[in-house]
């Protein structure tokens, strides 16, 4: 009763392939390989003339601003959200309060 019932291990069913043979290969030895080389990709050099780093500082500048418009926008939302959520809070708790105050 009190004795755990293991489950019978049935036989697997299907095709059964039998295990391969791998047969070992001998190994030559002094013959090597030269190794090879990586051929080094030739980039040009990027030069950095005033105009360029001029155009990279107001781009960078651009990017900044929109940015900081974008998150100061966001956070104005949520500002006004809440203020707006508080003023409806205010006005049901006074209709709430004023009906319970004529009965």
């Amino acid at each position: 009763m009190f004795r755990p019932k293991l489950p019978a291990m049935p036989q697997p069913t299907g095709m059964v392939t039998p295990p391969v043979v791998v047969e070992p290969t001998t190994i030559n030895p002094g013959t090597s390989t030269p190794p090879a080389t990586v051929p080094t990709p030739t980039r040009p050099t990027v030069q950095l003339t005033p105009g360029t780093a001029l155009a990279l500082v107001g781009g960078g500048t651009a990017v900044v601003l929109v940015v900081g418009a974008v998150l100061v926008s966001m956070l104005l939302a949520v500002a006004i959200t809440g203020a707006s959520v508080a003023v409806c809070a205010l006005v049901i708790r006074s209709l709430v309060n004023a009906d319970a105050k004529r009965r």
